[in-house]
């Protein structure tokens, strides 16, 4: 059943219905390769792995350093989480997404309750990087930002809601560093200036299909928009998935995805809001390993006609030479009637019937051999 659905999803992708003119998006500023921290993505690189905890940790410094260990038990490249800092972010007018605590009366009292100190943010970085991990935190405020680069993040995440958010972008991109755009609450035109802004900054950019919807319906998930996006922006491209299933994440591989960005969770039984949204360690292994097989496969492009010659053996024991169909004795005029085609293909070709037909047997030939050359009488 899993092979079907996985298969079903390796459909081709619709044509594009709008394609930006080149000269519009600055088409000598772009790239369709960088690196994070000598990384490389896009182009013919495997596809980078995100295991976005987010606020699955719920609060919990212990749980959060829990996560960085599965994290890099399932195989992905980075680990990411959310930097939110209340009072800079919110108020007590933000109603819940979802309405799921028991304990905090409202949405800011939550993210004061999910807040960590530079310190304990320094020691997560430390630890993800230790884990052969790199360490990500998407900013939900200009402090969150600063933060950040105190602890020298080497990619910037930009979230669907802050696409619009005045003066984050420009804050993100001040040091120039890759930046990973989520899309899923944007409209073109603010794709568009989110674009336009980073490149203008000097920054290489990789932008996310995303729909904020948690969690997304397969009919939903819009692998189609990951073509749309690379025609229009000409860089890497790749999904922020939050269906809960592995098999957008693998249709997306398939697809040539640069980036993939998947919800991790610890258990299906875990509380919080994302859970539904997420893998389990398993199934996010399950995804790593498809990445890895895929960038194996890709890595080592194959030729017939080499293969053909590797296989030559195989070749012969699995082809057929002709045969008579039954005991023939020496002295017999052979027919067409008298011959047809069994394994192994280490006697006369089927296609040299010609030259056999009409030839007389010098010795006898049972069914259950092979007729040679060295059967038949050599023409004068």
């Amino acid at each position: 059943m899993e092979d079907a659905v996985c298969a079903g999803f390796l459909l081709n992708a619709r044509h594009l219905d709008e394609v930006l003119d080149d000269e519009a998006m600055h088409a000598d500023d772009r790239e369709n390769s960088f690196e994070i921290s000598g990384r490389a993505i896009g182009g013919d690189a495997a596809t980078y792995l995100i295991a976005e905890v987010a606020q699955a940790h719920d609060g919990s410094l212990g749980t959060a350093h829990m996560f960085i260990d599965a994290a890099a038990d399932a195989g992905a490249d980075a680990v990411k989480f959310q930097t939110h800092i209340a009072d800079a972010e919110s108020t007590r007018d933000e109603p819940f997404r979802v309405a799921f605590s028991q304990q905090d009366e409202t949405r800011i009292d939550y993210w004061r309750r999910m807040e960590f100190d530079a310190e304990q943010w320094a020691g997560l970085a430390d630890h993800a990087r230790a884990s052969g991990l790199h360490f990500m935190s998407s900013a939900f405020s200009l402090e969150a930002v600063a933060l950040l680069r105190r602890l020298d993040v080497p990619v910037w995440k930009i979230a669907s809601g802050e696409v619009r958010t005045r003066g984050m972008v420009a804050a993100i991109c001040a040091d120039a560093k890759p930046v990973l755009l989520s899309t899923g609450m944007s409209p073109w035109d603010d794709i568009d200036a989110a674009v336009d802004e980073i490149r203008h900054a000097g920054s290489p950019v990789a932008i996310l299909q995303c729909v904020s919807r948690y969690p997304t319906p397969l009919a939903d998930v819009g692998l189609n928009i990951m073509k749309d996006l690379s025609a229009r922006y000409d860089c890497p491209v790749g999904l922020s998935d939050h269906s809960g299933q592995p098999w957008p994440a693998l249709a997306a591989i398939a697809r040539g995805a640069a980036v993939v960005e998947l919800h991790l969770t610890l258990s299906e039984r875990m509380f919080g809001p994302d859970v539904p949204s997420s893998l389990t360690v398993d199934q996010f292994r399950m995804v790593s390993d498809m990445r890895d097989a895929v960038a194996t496969m890709d890595a080592h492009p194959a030729d017939k006609d080499a293969v053909a010659e590797d296989l030559a053996d195989m070749r012969a024991m699995f082809g057929r030479s002709l045969a008579p169909k039954r005991d023939l004795i020496a002295g017999t005029l052979v027919t067409e009637d008298m011959l047809l085609a069994k394994k192994p293909a280490t006697g006369i070709p089927e296609n040299d019937i010609d030259a056999v037909v009409g030839r007389t047997l010098v010795r006898d030939v049972p069914s259950d051999r092979l007729i040679s050359w060295a059967d038949l009488h050599v023409d004068s």
